[in-house]
């Protein structure tokens, strides 16, 4: 046999069989994205990078709905919180010129950030352990809507405002857009120009990324962008976004962008491998803990396999980019649909490239044992109660027919499948709860595992509301913080707390002169009473802030 037509029938059996392959990937990547598949939703765009190349792209569904647009792989996304990696680079770059130093007090360039007699560093801001409360749960307790025009200003004379911190710097991981925004002004302050000037000529231009910019004027038109939406009972509807603030969010690319600044950090164009492991590396709190966090990214496993990534959620905006350094491999999963569960869609994108993980998804939720299981209604009710995850947040786990659901403060409820007797998955998110039996087997506790570092809610004791006498708590309560007032009135057997801006709050009572209010800004209101045990304010919190105080008027 001649060796050379051997040679040639090699080469084409591998070629089709490598052909075979990418076939087969490209129809698995498609099955995930078919909900979106149509000219009647709004969809996603989607790339994979292998090598600092994109080795798989395509887009999914309307950009517009109302114009008949579609994605593409060149459609413009608000990225929301991916962005946040841009400014610790931004910041990164200032440092590498000697011009700041991460460890430098963020006032020594914003002195209108208050003086809270402990030092937030840049450092901090970058990897969510400053304290600072968090920008949007303070906007909209102070009466504004997400969906209004909120610019940097806006943000940073509410931040001027502010008498406490969540936290001494340091102590703990709770993640903050404010540092970020912040970091975004320190980076304009020290290099002379708007945040979105010094990103485009230090970043975006040497890179190539010609379709991205830092959106800072709500009014600017971005040619080639998709808008966002959310279901409901009727349809879609346009979920408006109106941001004019950057740093920790308003990043505007496309997916081919993107990959554009994932191959940077295999090999720099932009930087150096220096900046770049610092910023991959993992902070560590005050007593020396990690806590999955580095600099404007999250450091984890995932499958055995180094993770390095972000997710971002803006309106209908949902974005997700995972980086595995050890095969660099990334995937970019771009959404503009409201439901569209951006961190779950880049893993089971990732489950298809990623070498040595060729299974299904399906077949991997059964390995891992994820189909639900059958719990018995005593073990259900047992596990029934309210959770304080932090304050202001309550997870409230209820049962009904035989079924578990969680409650989150101020969010609809997700349904619980059973992995086990104590763990639960929740919902469609990739999330999941574990009850945690104390010494005496009582579940006093739960575990939530979201991705980043595990957090502990605790059940809060049994309270009767019927012994609460509501009245006591009708009023008028005024915050100088927030330069905002709420209304306390009793409607019926209920405590209402009402704002010129945002629909009618329920408060349901928690404990004594505690109450969970029903919406997400607002989780729980701490009523304050006198030596005398008058009444004289409240102290108001929510996932990201903590004790805002009012006082009675």
């Amino acid at each position: 046999m001649n060796p050379f037509k051997t040679s040639k029938l090699l080469l084409y059996l591998i070629f089709l069989l490598t052909c075979s392959c990418a076939k087969n990937k490209e129809t698995q990547v498609d099955e995930i994205f078919a909900k979106w598949n149509s000219n009647k939703t709004p969809g996603a765009a989607v790339a994979v990078v292998k090598d600092g190349k994109i080795i798989y792209k395509s887009a999914y569904g309307m950009a517009n709905l109302e114009y008949g647009i579609p994605n593409s792989t060149e459609t413009i996304f608000h990225i929301a919180s991916v962005s946040k990696q841009f400014t610790v680079f931004s910041i990164l770059l200032l440092a590498k010129e000697g011009k700041l130093s991460l460890e430098d007090d963020v006032r020594k360039f914003i002195p209108d950030v208050p003086d809270f007699g402990k030092t937030i560093t840049l450092r901090h801001l970058a990897n969510h352990t400053s304290g600072l409360r968090d920008q949007w749960n303070l906007l909209a307790l102070a009466g504004w809507r997400l969906d209004d025009v909120i610019t940097k200003d806006h943000v940073l004379k509410l931040v001027s405002k502010q008498k406490d911190l969540n936290f001494e710097p340091g102590d703990e991981y709770l993640y903050c857009n404010t540092g970020f925004t912040l970091l975004a002004e320190v980076v304009a302050k020290v290099s002379g120009k708007s945040f979105a000037e010094f990103t485009k000529a230090n970043i975006f231009q040497p890179l190539g990324m010609n379709s991205t910019l830092f959106y800072d004027d709500h009014e600017r038109i971005v040619p080639n962008r998709a808008y966002s939406y959310k279901g409901d009972s009727t349809g879609y509807k346009k979920s408006v976004l109106s941001y004019a603030n950057v740093g920790a969010t308003s990043l505007f690319t496309t997916v081919e962008d993107l990959s554009l600044w994932v191959a940077n950090f295999s090999k720099p164009k932009v930087g150096d491998s220096d900046l770049i492991d610092e910023m991959n590396t993992p902070a560590v709190l005050n007593n020396g803990e990690n806590f999955g966090g580095a600099l404007g990214q999250f450091v984890g496993e995932y499958n055995g396999q180094l993770e390095i990534s972000h997710g971002g959620a803006d309106a209908g905006y949902r974005t997700y980019l995972a980086r595995y350094p050890e095969q660099d491999l990334a995937v970019i999963v771009f959404s503009n649909d409201a439901s569209f569960s951006s961190g779950s869609v880049a893993h089971q994108v990732a489950d298809i490239f990623l070498e040595g993980i060729n299974e299904s998804w399906e077949e991997k939720e059964q390995e891992e044992g994820t189909e639900e299981i059958e719990i018995d209604l005593n073990t259900l009710l047992f596990y029934a109660g309210d959770y304080e995850l932090e304050p202001g947040y309550m997870l409230s786990v209820k049962e009904d027919d035989g079924r578990l659901s969680l409650h989150p403060t101020g969010d609809k409820p997700y349904p619980l499948k059973a992995l086990s007797k104590t763990e639960f998955k929740v919902g469609d998110l990739e999330f999941r709860i574990e009850f945690l039996p104390d010494a005496d087997g009582k579940t006093d506790s739960l575990k939530l595992h979201s991705g980043s570092q595990p957090q502990i809610a605790v059940r809060t004791a049994p309270f009767d509301p019927t012994t609460v006498n509501l009245s006591e708590y009708v009023g008028s309560y005024f915050s100088c913080e927030l330069s905002t007032t709420y209304h306390f009135v009793v409607d019926g057997d209920i405590l209402l707390g009402k704002h010129s801006r945002h629909p009618d709050i329920h408060f349901n009572p928690l404990k004594p002169d505690i109450f969970s209010g029903n919406i997400w800004f607002f989780g729980q209101a701490e009523f304050v009473r006198n030596d005398q045990g008058t009444i004289t304010g409240l102290k108001a919190s929510s996932g990201r802030v903590r004790n805002i105080k009012f006082e009675k008027v």
